[in-house]
């Protein structure tokens, strides 16, 4: 009867290993986050946000055809930045610099016209 549990345990603890060998992780050097069915990956640089989307399967998709919000705070102060395709990446600039670890929001308008958003904290 042990060798069973001890079996069970076994399979149990492979199997939860392959679960996180799968999750997805940011291809660009940023923050993933889950937006709706899509993920999105904010990555900051001085003033410039860029947004990277997947799919839920993590397979980079086109920015082409998605428009984008990035709501983020900076040194306390709420900042508005319109973001428009740009290669495989969304891209806007804020006036100001942006710390790479910003909080806020990532709103998303798919190409058929729906909504996602993803929340960095």
């Amino acid at each position: 009867m042990k060798s069973l549990h001890m079996i069970f345990l076994l399979g149990a603890m492979l199997t939860s290993g392959q679960a996180l060998a799968h999750e997805d992780e940011p291809s660009h050097g940023g923050r993933l986050v889950d937006a709706g069915n899509y993920h999105v990956e904010l990555v900051i640089s001085g003033a410039r946000a860029d947004v990277y989307i997947s799919d839920g399967a993590g397979k980079a998709l086109p920015a082409r055809g998605f428009k984008g919000t990035a709501l983020l705070v900076a040194n306390g102060k709420p900042l508005r930045i319109v973001l428009e395709p740009a290669d495989q990446k969304l891209s806007g600039t804020s006036d100001t610099p942006l710390p790479p670890d910003a909080k806020g929001v990532v709103r998303l308008i798919t190409p058929d016209g729906k909504t996602a958003q993803g929340q960095f904290k």
